[in-house]
């Protein structure tokens, strides 16, 4: 686990306080200690964890204590001539001998030490390389998580905005209709003008009821995401129409850290496509994860192989034993001890191609996980390029539309003055509120495109804020 960021898997407590909107940076810890799906990356990693101990324990010596006892309730008896005893006794007489006594007690201790086993230590190096293949797949999958959530918390964001300019075109709407009522009741304005308007606010009030379902839906997938009730009440604190991607210092507290979170504070442009492949193809975990699969298939082609050496071990023992008539006595007289020590030498000569076709099977599926990684590297160029792409347009339309906001907003005042001076008409005024609603909302998406755009990037160069922190520190990037 070590290398990569790790919260807690249990004991979840609600990290922003009550009434206060979420962060991103809370609502991503919150997310990485609730995960069930980093939960279970976790206990797979212990799991594999558990095969090391197991693999070393077959190099290790082993110690085995054996103790019985046996009550003879009708000891064994065999007939023997009874001229074995008695010169005097005829040919064909036989007499009962009793083997063996009412009690007997055996112990004994042994030991066997692997001198030489091939597959028992290629074993170890193999468990090992599946150690590292499962804490990869821990990163894979919390990587994974924390870009769910931060497209959630962005969806979130937009959901937001796009309610807040609905709301915002009904109220503007509303206070024209307003005006143009006083001035149509003075004799200054047609009946015509008002029914636009009103046929106008009839259009936006629907909107409005979509805009906050929508806000709605996109909260409860950001609670699914971060494992909680999807009927919690939930905030995400941040707002994409007032967020200076170029100005980390000019934004608020909410934003700065979504900003932060995002790299802002790093770097005010998105790396080059060359440096960004090459971070993905260093650092990315679905790919570390089909090269440690090919290390891991190697091991085991190893394993079988070394089936074909012979196997050393040494052994030892010692051993008690007693017997007794009567009544049982613990181990009593008469006893007797054994001793042994010896070597065993085991040659595999031939097990009927068995493991012939066991390593021809893996090499075999050797050849397919160097297949899937060839083929995933090619994948993983072409879609860093397009991300690093889509992060520059991203971000050179949102400084366009930034522009773009500021002079809408001037020309539905100079509209809205000029209306109600009686120089100019309802229809300018309204075409200049949908164009200034529209560059708005093309503004807070611009930044929303962005910031899914950078959260993408960050997954597939394999390097997550939160996760990957300690690990890039370690390595001085």
């Amino acid at each position: 686990m070590a290398g990569f960021w790790a919260g807690p898997l249990a004991g979840q407590e609600p990290l922003a306080a009550p009434g206060r909107p979420l962060t991103l940076s809370e609502a991503v810890r919150e997310a990485i200690e609730g995960s069930p799906r980093v939960r279970t990356a976790g206990y797979l990693m212990e799991e594999a964890s558990g095969r090391v101990s197991e693999a070393w324990g077959s190099v290790l010596p082993s110690l085995d204590l054996t103790a019985n006892y046996t009550r003879n309730v009708s000891p064994s008896v065999n007939f023997l001539p009874a001229i074995f005893f008695n010169p005097d006794a005829g040919p064909d007489e036989q007499i009962a001998v009793q083997f063996g006594a009412d009690n007997q007690w055996q112990s004994s201790l042994m030991l066997s030490q692997p001198l030489f086993d091939g597959r028992a230590f290629v074993g170890v190096g193999a468990a090992g390389r599946y150690l590292s293949l499962q804490e990869e797949v821990y990163r894979g999958e919390t990587q994974s998580v924390v870009t769910g959530v931060r497209t959630a918390f962005y969806d979130a964001l937009l959901a937001e905005e796009q309610l807040r300019l609905t709301d915002n075109s009904v109220s503007r709407v509303r206070q024209t209709l307003e005006e143009m009522t006083k001035l149509h009741q003075a004799g200054l304005a047609s009946e015509y003008d008002v029914l636009r308007l009103e046929v106008e606010l009839a259009n936006l009030e629907p909107n409005l009821l979509r805009a906050e379902n929508a806000r709605a839906q996109a909260r409860r997938r950001l609670l699914v995401e971060l494992n909680l009730d999807p009927g919690e009440a939930v905030e995400v604190a941040g707002s994409l129409a007032t967020m200076m991607l170029d100005d980390l210092a000019g934004n608020s507290e909410a934003n700065r850290d979504i900003l932060a979170f995002t790299g802002i504070g790093e770097a005010t442009a998105a790396p080059s496509a060359e440096v960004a492949v090459e971070a993905a193809l260093e650092g990315r975990s679905d790919l570390r994860q089909l090269e440690l699969t090919e290390d891991l298939r190697q091991a085991e082609i190893r394993a079988e192989q070394a089936d074909y050496l012979p196997k050393l071990s040494l052994f030892g023992t010692y051993g008690v034993f007693s017997s007794q008539n009567g009544s049982p006595e613990f181990f009593g007289q008469p006893r007797a001890y054994t001793r042994q020590i010896g070597v065993s030498l085991t040659v595999p000569v031939f097990t009927g191609f068995t493991r012939e076709s066991r390593v021809g099977q893996l090499r075999n599926a050797l050849r397919a996980a160097r297949t899937q990684t060839d083929f995933a590297r090619r994948q993983t160029e072409s879609e860093v390029r397009t991300l690093v792409d889509q992060v520059e347009e991203s971000r050179q339309r949102a400084g366009a539309q930034r522009l773009a906001v500021g002079q809408a907003e001037r020309g539905f005042e100079i509209a809205r003055a000029q209306f109600r001076e009686g120089l100019g008409s309802q229809l300018e005024l309204t075409d200049a509120e949908v164009a200034l609603r529209q560059s708005e909302f093309n503004y807070a998406q611009a930044v929303y495109d962005y910031l899914v755009a950078k959260a993408r990037l960050d997954e597939a160069t394999g390097r997550i804020p939160l996760v990957d922190a300690a690990a890039r520190a370690a390595a001085g990037r």
